[in-house]
């Protein structure tokens, strides 16, 4: 690891002598540990200091790592749970992998090792997620969040899931940053008969290519510096479950060829090693760039592409469902009003009215995040549109609806002709905050679309 760490880590373990090595260790790295001797002492630290990465022990008295583990789940979804542990099987760290844990470190640890898996979290941790789930599930047993809404294209995509988790092929989810890919990949894996299995997750665009293929392959003691023991892989965790592969386009070529080796022959070699590995794995994958496109240029395998494309699904984006604005909005305040302790927010109408014309460039995700941050800094409990507003400006890439300007009293022209000017600047500034979608455009002027061309031919805007 050519870079310094740096990062708030807490560490978790019941025996003190450990903690304090453990501390010296990480200080010696650049990190800053904040040690606590039981679970309940780490659930504490946690709700009052910021922290990068846990790093917890298995066996502890009381509450276990994988009980801890849970737990941060719940309360600080994007903190990342590392697990230590002196029985290291297998079996265990497909245990602790399908509860959410970012890794596992075998004790007696070696110190490049602890910091190679530190490294990796700490580079995952710096990613933003995709927005977390809600609490519980849908009628038709998908989950909540992504699923809010009763659009007509949400509800194509629910039925292009369900048909799609009760198979067993490659299943490539396509669609713009911040639209639930993840989520989506979730459903079909709890969907699929391979419920009971592991789902195991990589963000490929989060590691460098030498950490991403001995996150994907594992490798045997003495494959490299720090490399103490045999450690297995992503792929060989997700064996008789679903491997989700975030950002696949991200992926180098190098690791293109052993990916396509693997979805191809469900085999592969971890590094360092000799002996093949077979594994039973459904292979979900995801990205926001065009495939297509990168064939074309050569950087992408042609080969692989087909791979991964036989079920393509693709999310569509928040100006594609304007109407799902609503529910969505309405589901982020009653989920974050829960999580920060506070009373139920009301939205009212106009503030609804300033939400839905946002174009939304980030998707459910920037709502979700822009929610959140009304419910932190409102006094509530209704929300009008003056505080929608208020923090729409304060937020890069989002700005409050125009205010139009008076006309000068100078102005000699007709009412009508005042009128005419207003309308077109109404018609202009839709289209433009719609990215040029007619339909989207109309939604925002309350018209309807045959209004809408009506008035563009009128202006002389078509």
């Amino acid at each position: 690891m050519s870079d310094p760490l740096k990062g708030h880590v807490l560490l978790v373990d019941d025996d003190p002598a450990l903690l304090k090595v453990l501390g010296a260790l990480l200080t010696q790295a650049g990190l800053t540990p904040h040690p606590a001797s039981n679970a309940r002492d780490a659930l504490a630290l946690l709700s009052r200091r910021p922290i990068d990465v846990v790093l917890s022990d298995v066996r502890m008295p009381g509450m276990s790592g994988l009980e801890l583990l849970t737990e941060v789940g719940r309360g600080w979804p994007d903190v990342p749970v590392l697990l230590m542990t002196a029985h290291g099987t297998v079996p265990l760290a497909v245990e602790a992998m399908k509860a959410g844990a970012a890794d596992f470190v075998l004790k007696p640890f070696d110190r490049e090792e602890l910091l190679f898996s530190l490294h990796k979290a700490l580079l995952r941790a710096q990613k933003e997620p995709e927005p977390t789930r809600g609490t519980g599930k849908s009628p038709d047993g998908l989950p909540d969040g992504l699923f809010v809404g009763s659009s007509r294209a949400m509800a194509d995509v629910k039925s292009l899931l369900a048909k799609a988790a009760v198979g067993t092929a490659t299943v490539l989810l396509r669609g713009e940053s911040g639209t639930g890919k993840e989520l989506a990949a979730r459903a079909v894996h709890d969907g699929s008969p391979r419920r009971a299995g592991p789902f195991v997750k990589l963000h490929c665009a989060a590691l460098p290519d030498t950490l991403l293929e001995s996150e994907l392959f594992g490798y045997e003691k003495g494959a490299f510096t720090g490399a103490a023991t045999r450690k297995p892989g992503r792929v060989e965790l997700a064996h008789g479950g679903t491997l989700f592969l975030d950002e696949i386009g991200d992926v180098s070529q190098a690791v293109q060829v052993k990916l396509l080796r693997v979805i191809q022959e469900r085999e592969f070699e971890r590094l360092g090693g000799t002996q093949t590995v077979k594994v039973d794995v459904r292979f979900v994958a995801a990205t926001h760039q065009p495939l297509e496109d990168l064939v074309r240029r050569g950087t992408f395998r042609e080969d692989l592409f087909y791979r991964l494309n036989v079920v393509p699904l693709w999310l569509p984006s928040l100006r594609e469902r304007p109407e799902d604005i609503e529910p969505l909005a309405r589901h982020f305040l009653d989920v974050h009003a829960k999580a920060n302790g506070r009373p139920p927010f009301t939205l009212s109408t106009d503030g609804l009215a300033v939400l839905q014309s946002q174009p939304w460039p980030g998707n459910v995700r920037q709502l979700q995040n822009f929610m959140e941050r009304l419910v932190v800094l409102s006094d509530g409990p209704l929300l009008t549109g003056t505080d929608v507003a208020r923090e729409l400006s304060r937020q890069p890439g989002l700005a409050p609806p125009p205010v139009a300007a008076p006309v000068p009293s100078s102005d000699t022209g007709t009412l009508e002709s005042r009128r005419k000017d207003v309308e077109k600047d109404a018609l202009v500034d839709a289209l433009k905050r719609a990215g040029d979608n007619r339909t989207l455009a109309a939604r925002l002027l309350g018209i309807s679309r045959r209004t809408l061309y009506n008035k563009l031919e009128e202006h002389g805007l078509l």
